[in-house]
């Protein structure tokens, strides 16, 4: 299929991709890689009149970092963060799940923060920005404002962002010292996105398991204290709470049962690696 026609605007700096964005009137859709927004054209399942294309932008290239939390502009691909020398070091949760995002000719195109604005529940990156927290600035013509990782999706494909506004960073915050992490996922094949995926990150303080493909966004359960021996139980209830979704892929009861095999051996895995350093 081809998309609908939509008229084009090639922006070089952020004012002029703000200014496009307010003079749409809630009609445009921001193009940073073209990894979601152009199958999504393709399917029409977006049909914007006008496509903001914010990939020339120099201000939007590049990472930063602060100790180890780490900010992405909107401009940087996953490729470029999941190469940085320092990721798995600082970020080491970041640097064993980003792998399974997709393939290599798509992560040197799709960008970080093109992936949480589109806010696919399946997604590998939206869960990881739940599970490590952080901040996603925001920004309009009117101005900036800050939206933290737990307010930051509203639901299936759904985020804070206003039709006027484009997400131009996002920071990854700082594990724990010496925490332990873990990640794995279930999918058809390497690369597709995740029927139930699981990022786990265990310190001193307790044990956080997110789960990505069983909701409408990320779920995530923070578990203070959690003893190795209480992790099953845990998990049991965790699942137990769910209301997965059901799709042509999995129905809701193959993912609660995915949920407790692949959620406690993320929690297991994770803990293992906490009590080993």
């Amino acid at each position: 299929m081809k998309p609908p026609a939509f008229d084009y605007v090639r922006a070089d700096s952020v004012e002029e991709a703000l200014a496009a964005l307010a003079a749409a009137d809630g009609e445009a859709r921001v193009l940073a890689g073209g990894q979601s927004l152009g199958p999504m054209l393709n399917l029409r399942l977006a049909m914007p009149e006008v496509v903001v294309d914010i990939g020339h932008i120099p201000d939007f290239a590049g990472v930063s970092w602060e100790g180890a939390a780490v900010s992405v502009r909107a401009g940087t691909s996953q490729a470029a963060l999941l190469a940085d020398p320092a990721l798995a070091d600082r970020q080491p949760l970041l640097a064993a799940a980003m792998p399974w995002i997709g393939h290599v000719q798509t992560r040197a195109r799709g960008t970080v923060c093109g992936s949480l604005a589109h806010a696919d529940p399946a997604a590998e990156l939206p869960l990881l920005f739940a599970v490590l927290g952080g901040m996603a600035t925001i920004r309009s013509a009117a101005g900036a404002r800050d939206v933290p990782a737990d307010a930051f999706f509203a639901g299936m494909f759904e985020t804070a962002l206003a039709a006027d506004e484009m997400l131009v960073s996002v920071r990854f915050d700082a594990p724990r010292p010496s925490a332990g992490v873990a990640f794995r996922e279930v999918a058809e094949r390497h690369g597709d996105f995740a029927i139930v995926a699981a990022a786990a990150v265990a310190d001193g303080a307790g044990v956080t398991l997110g789960l990505g493909g069983v909701s409408d966004r990320p779920v995530v359960m923070r578990w203070p204290g959690l003893a190795v021996g209480d992790a099953q139980a845990a998990v049991d209830a965790l699942a137990d709470g769910l209301d997965p979704l059901s799709d042509p892929r999995a129905d809701a009861d193959y993912r609660r049962w995915l949920v407790r095999g692949v959620g406690l051996e993320t929690v297991r895995q994770a803990m293992e690696r906490r009590d080993a350093v």
